[in-house]
């Protein structure tokens, strides 16, 4: 675990799932991933979500509360059902998704003691997909007013989020992480002129006054916007099993860093190769230690 100055307090809001394989299912929700991540980490993580009253539901509730996550306030829904997305993985690994609509994480409910939990944590971690309903998106609009320091973590899924919704988010975030796709489709219906990725990352903070945004790259890395300055990693060479999750556990280690005022270099290069182990397993939330991040960064010091 690292040892923060002071524990890093972070509530993750929105989708809490099971990813259902051809074969198998896993734990699963980009919130939920980035928070049981975090946990990993060392820091004290919260969800804030909403399962269905079944047995899946309270295996979910089980396996979170055992990695270190608090389960307080995921809410219990007497109508609507876990959610479950299948899952299908091409030859190379990549995931496309089929998400059940609705299920019990769309009708998460504004309460005052996740405002209170809000207000006093460092950040508030969200994505876009939790908007699709009304419920959970005006939620997630009300709480986001407590955060002192909002993540947007993009995560388009078509058809399920319209460019208002998205618009609105980033003018309310302080750091918003997209993939290079993702920038660029947002970029394009803000009207951005510009062709590449680093001119469009700063049309991006200057039409939503953001002063920090990743974009992550694939298997080429990620770039790092950060008060005024670009950092880059340009990606680590491995044998993808599945990419499921990998981009939740780097927003985690990114986050794990710069929220402790690590070097930003030194956190996007963390952020990196932990995204990059996930990505050599299966599922989402594999375990991982700081020793084994540390080994698969500096192979040789580590011989």
């Amino acid at each position: 675990m690292n040892n923060f100055k002071e524990k890093l307090s972070i509530v993750c809001f929105g989708e809490v799932l099971f990813d259902v394989f051809p074969t198998h299912r896993k734990i699963g929700g980009a919130p939920l991933n980035v928070a049981l991540r975090l946990a990993s980490l060392g820091a004290n993580t919260h969800i804030i979500s909403r399962i269905g009253n079944d047995a899946i539901g309270r295996e979910l509730i089980d396996y979170v509360r055992m990695n270190g996550v608090d389960t307080s306030s995921i809410q219990v829904d007497e109508i609507f059902h876990t959610g479950e997305v299948i899952v299908k993985l091409n030859e190379k690994g990549s995931a496309s998704y089929t998400i059940n609509y609705p299920v019990a994480w769309d009708k998460i409910v504004c309460i005052p003691e996740d405002e209170i939990m809000v207000k006093k944590a460092d950040a508030l971690v969200f994505g876009s997909l939790v908007c699709r309903d009304s419920v959970s998106q005006e939620s997630l609009l009300e709480i986001i007013n407590y955060a002192k320091y909002a993540v947007f973590d993009v995560n388009l899924r078509a058809p399920f989020y319209t460019k208002e919704i998205l618009i609105n988010l980033m003018m309310q975030s302080d750091f918003i992480k997209f993939n290079d796709d993702e920038l660029y489709e947002i970029s394009a219906f803000m009207n951005s002129p510009y062709h590449s990725l680093e001119q469009n990352i700063l049309f991006i903070a200057e039409q939503t006054n953001t002063k920090h945004i990743c974009v992550t790259k694939g298997s080429h890395g990620a770039v790092l916007y950060y008060n005024e300055k670009m950092y880059y990693n340009s990606g680590y060479k491995i044998d993808v099993v599945d990419t499921v999750g990998s981009g939740d556990s780097f927003l985690a280690g990114l986050l794990s860093k710069l929220l402790i005022n690590s070097n930003p270099q030194e956190a996007i290069d963390f952020a990196c190769a932990l995204g990059a182990i996930v990505a050599k397993n299966e599922g989402a939330n594999p375990k991982i230690s700081n020793k084994k991040i540390n080994a698969f960064m500096n192979p040789i010091q580590n011989q």
